[in-house]
């Protein structure tokens, strides 16, 4: 073993040195490689940092899980809480026995019209159990004016600031909610209002109301609930607990917040094609690059690969020497690189960026980039491999001829 090692070091030294003789090159090709490794990192980095933002978002909103009826996620409701949810109660406290569970939300879905006597307007309505969802889920809701709801008050709504100016309504205003109940009958409900928010999405915010579960229920007849959210500990937790719970509840569907999420999953499958491609076309120039600069030294070098052969040096021999060129050039680029990306990422912590809304949205979000060990390794070792196959790829034609023909190179 030992022999090996200082046989690799040598060839490794001469290698080293090979860089060296023309250091122009050597930096230019090194460059563009700690360039593209840089570019894959950032658009990776970019791309994990959004996933996770939008996975905890996501999960945040309707929790790690979610419990309903089969029918509710199957089939659509011509009244109310048609497939609504029956003891509830009793099955939150089993959830709650659970190690792994935090906290088990109850949710009451509906449409209707909401008016404040001279317009109305469509509605979609959310009743919650408010002093628990805001406390398990922080600040899910940007407050634009007055209050959040409080869990000790009956007939308070929080509406969305679009709804809320189409509707001139403002904190303290009497409005009135109008729903069909689960018996298909009319049914009013006075409410008034506590604040106004905002999602971040126009649309949503022009119909979107928040009210407790309680009025809810009053408003609809009922004391169904649409669904349960159950929050874990960690997103770890999601799948193991979701099996436990099947097991004990077979009449009940169980959902991940994964299958809730259709935005997270389409910015996903979007980004995962965008990134994709672009890491592919930059690794394609990374090899171009590192195959460019090796055939210019093996053409220099032709005479001198013909002289080591003539000496009983092995083609096999030459073709490693090359490609531990190659290697030092894409590992000295790659290490760049990654030095580069490291920095932005550090920088954008300390003086953060914000970007622009995107489509359909009204705020902007924080320009970040994660640090993930797996990213940074599959780089680096995705760019030596390549560069060092590039290059032993080049050299293995010019070691292969004629030694004759090879020392009469000029």
């Amino acid at each position: 073993m030992k022999p090996l090692i200082v046989s690799f070091l040598r060839w490794l030294h001469i290698a080293w040195a090979n860089v060296l003789r023309n250091r122009r090159r050597s930096a230019v090709t090194a460059a563009i490689a700690a360039i593209g490794s840089a570019a894959v990192l950032i658009a990776g980095g970019f791309t994990l940092y959004t996933y996770r933002a939008l996975a905890e978002s996501s999960a945040r909103m309707t929790g790690h899980l979610v419990l309903a009826t089969p029918a509710q996620f199957s089939r659509d409701e011509e009244v109310p809480l048609q497939h609504g949810l029956t003891n509830a109660e009793r099955i939150r406290s089993q959830l709650l026995a659970e190690p792994a569970v935090r906290q088990v939300l109850p949710r009451v879905e509906f449409s209707g019209l909401i008016g404040n006597g001279e317009k109305s307007t469509v509605m979609m309505a959310v009743g919650i159990e408010a002093d628990s969802e805001f406390a398990i889920k922080g600040p899910f809701l940007k407050l634009q004016s007055g209050r959040v709801l409080s869990g000790d008050e009956r007939a308070h709504v929080l509406l969305g600031d679009g709804l809320a100016r189409s509707l001139k309504a403002a904190p303290g205003t009497t409005l009135t909610l109008l729903a069909t109940t689960v018996d298909g009958a009319l049914n009013a409900l006075d409410v008034t209002v506590a604040g106004t928010f905002s999602t971040g999405v126009t649309e949503i915010d022009k119909r979107l109301v928040y009210i407790d579960v309680f009025s809810a229920q009053q408003l609809l007849a009922t004391d169904r609930i649409t669904s349960l959210g159950v929050f874990l500990d960690r997103m770890e937790s999601t799948e193991p607990l979701r099996a436990r719970i099947q097991n004990a509840q077979p009449e009940l569907a169980v959902q991940t917040w994964v299958e809730q999420a259709a935005f997270y999953r389409s910015v996903r499958d979007l980004y995962n094609r965008i990134f994709g491609g672009l890491g592919l076309v930059i690794g394609i120039i990374v090899v171009f690059v590192v195959t460019n600069a090796m055939a210019m030294a093996v053409i220099e070098r032709t005479r001198e690969v013909g002289t080591l052969r003539a000496l009983g040096t092995l083609p096999q021999q030459l073709v490693g020497c090359f490609a531990l060129e190659g290697l030092l050039l894409g590992g000295l680029g790659a290490i760049l690189g990654a030095a580069i990306t490291g920095l932005i990422t550090v920088t954008l912590l300390w003086l953060p960026i914000q970007m622009p809304p995107p489509p359909g949205r009204s705020s902007g979000y924080p320009l970040q980039i994660a640090f993930d060990g797996t990213l940074y390794g599959v780089t680096l070792l995705s760019v030596l491999a390549l560069s060092a196959i590039a290059s032993a790829a080049v050299a293995r034609r010019a070691v292969h001829r004629p030694i004759v023909d090879a020392l009469m190179h000029t």
